[in-house]
């Protein structure tokens, strides 16, 4: 698995798992905000550009960083932050080992399956995937993911290098992931977050995790949607990411 790096790795450990479709610089703001207090790790998923291995599934992701974890990093972190299938991946990954971080912020993860949205992926894609690489085409598809003009080199670049198969896969991973049961064993510290504006599935999805696990943190995000604190504002989560280590 490929990684970018920030910081000292002489310091403690934060990984942060980007969007399905973006990629590293999701979080590349947030990075160089903490490069001089931590050690943060930014995997490149699978499946995406400059990663090393096509996706499969979520499970398959969730595995591939634990054991990056276990190899790299002394089996546990300070903490993990994921945004949607980055979100999705930290979830997993916390059924897997309760143990495996002390702090988790999961940004805007789906946890309710939706049959109708993933069975319509394959066909879409399909139809819409060759325009990806339209300027014209690409532009109107950033606007609408709410994204600072500033990043838009970096996701047209990137969106063109993801083959059609995986983000066929991912798509449909994402939209049909579920929450395991055992993530309520859980023993990390975990905050929720979604941006008011989200779409309902996101907000009952944050709904659900708490649920399952009654002590983690909500927050509701005034003004934003989907992806826009960790993508446009590295300022603001990498604040966040202080002031939940600290506990306060």
């Amino acid at each position: 698995m490929k990684v970018r790096e920030y910081g000292t790795d002489r310091a403690e450990t934060i990984l942060l798992l980007h969007g399905g479709g973006l990629s590293w610089w999701n979080y590349r703001d947030a990075a160089e905000h903490l490069r001089d207090e931590y050690h943060v790790i930014l995997p490149i998923l699978d499946g995406h550009a400059e990663s090393d291995r096509p996706f499969t599934s979520i499970e398959d992701n969730a595995s591939g960083i634990i054991d990056l974890i276990d190899r790299e990093l002394g089996g546990s972190v300070l903490l993990i932050g994921g945004l949607s299938l980055g979100g999705q991946i930290l979830l997993e990954m916390l059924s897997r080992r309760s143990a495996l971080c002390t702090y988790a912020l999961i940004e805007s993860a789906a946890v309710l399956p939706s049959r109708v949205t993933s069975a319509l992926i394959a066909p879409t894609l399909a139809c819409s995937y060759g325009l990806i690489r339209r300027r014209g085409f690409a532009r109107l598809q950033f606007r609408s993911l709410r994204i600072r003009p500033d990043l838009f080199e970096d996701y047209y670049r990137d969106t063109c290098r993801i083959k059609k198969r995986d983000m066929i896969a991912f798509l449909k991973a994402s939209t049909s992931y579920a929450l395991k049961d055992a993530f309520r064993d859980t023993a990390a510290t975990v905050h929720v977050c979604a941006g008011e504006k989200e779409n309902r599935e996101i907000l009952r999805s944050a709904e659900a995790i708490c649920r399952a696990l009654p002590s983690a943190v909500t927050h509701i995000l005034p003004g934003l949607r989907h992806g826009e604190f960790s993508v446009n504002h590295g300022d603001r989560y990498a604040d966040a990411v202080r002031q939940i280590i600290s506990g306060k």
